[in-house]
């Protein structure tokens, strides 16, 4: 029988409860107990960050089935040779060609927000990393939740987001594209609520995003979104991110359905960033 490994966890950001880093943890030789825990741990912190990993492919998909099911991509050009659930993220051009998506990431958002079911988890981890930029933020949408008065909290549950994959991708600042006909097809528009519940332990969060929301449904103008502007900015402020540093061998991952993040820019003339993405299936947000 598995005997789950004692885990050595420390806070992402202090004070907070937001994020937590497990320390000396290998991936590779963890039993499914420990992974299980490990799982258990992520699912009531909203974050979570191992350091110094050493991940081939087929690693990186043993511990992404521990978490959940693995989600495919909507794109699929920069899906890695063999393995279509790990998406690389790169500036990196090998004979002509670049190997990844760029800059991919940038601009507050929750992945997959304009599907009937967002994916519930994200998972980076850093092949090459720059001296300098390239930080990703994640954002405590629990923690925002509660600090607002219960007044505001109580009119903002009627309201519900209308987000678009189609307005998403012809608007974009970076990675932008016109679609084909069939992933016009497969990713029609979607409404989700704005607070969204946690299926775990019942915790509320604030769920906006950018991006991908043309209407707000629950109020007298649906196109006016300055509700929805403003709560990114509370949610993106300094108090509720958590700003992570990379290091080559990270794995960090977040629970898209309490959070926010983005990528952040770097000098990409002089850098290189390599990043292998997995997302783990979700549920309907409610």
């Amino acid at each position: 029988m598995a005997t789950q490994t004692a885990l050595h966890i420390v806070p992402l950001k202090p004070g907070s409860g937001f994020g937590v880093e497990i320390i000396d943890l290998d991936i590779n030789v963890a039993d499914d107990a420990t992974l299980d825990g490990v799982v258990d741990v992520f699912n009531r912190h909203g974050a979570l960050l191992l350091r110094g990993q050493k991940l081939d492919p087929d690693a990186l998909m043993r511990f992404i089935r521990r978490v959940g099911t693995p989600e495919g991509h909507t794109i699929q050009d920069f899906t890695l040779p063999g393995f279509p659930d790990i998406y690389v993220l790169s500036n990196r051009i090998e004979d002509g060609r670049p190997i990844g998506a760029h800059n991919d990431g940038v601009g507050w958002h929750t992945d997959y927000s304009y599907k009937e079911e967002p994916v519930m988890s994200t998972m980076l981890y850093a092949v090459e990393v720059p001296e300098e930029g390239s930080d990703t933020l994640i954002a405590d949408g629990v923690a925002a939740y509660e600090a607002l008065p219960p007044e505001q909290r109580e009119a903002l549950e009627k309201l519900r987001l209308h987000h678009s994959y189609r307005h998403f991708m012809e608007t974009r600042e970076h990675q932008r594209r016109e679609l084909t006909p069939e992933q016009i097809r497969d990713n029609p528009d979607v409404v989700h609520p704005l607070i969204r519940v946690h299926p775990k332990d019942g915790r509320r969060a604030l769920w906006p995003s950018t991006g991908t929301v043309t209407e707000i449904f629950g109020q007298e103008d649906s196109k006016d979104l300055a509700v929805l502007d403003e709560l990114v900015e509370f949610m993106t402020s300094e108090k509720f991110v958590y700003r992570h540093k990379w290091q080559v061998g990270d794995l960090l991952m977040w629970d898209n359905r309490c959070t926010l993040h983005t990528g952040t820019l770097f000098d990409d003339k002089k850098y290189i960033r390599t990043m292998h993405r997995l997302w783990v299936k979700g549920d309907r947000p409610y």
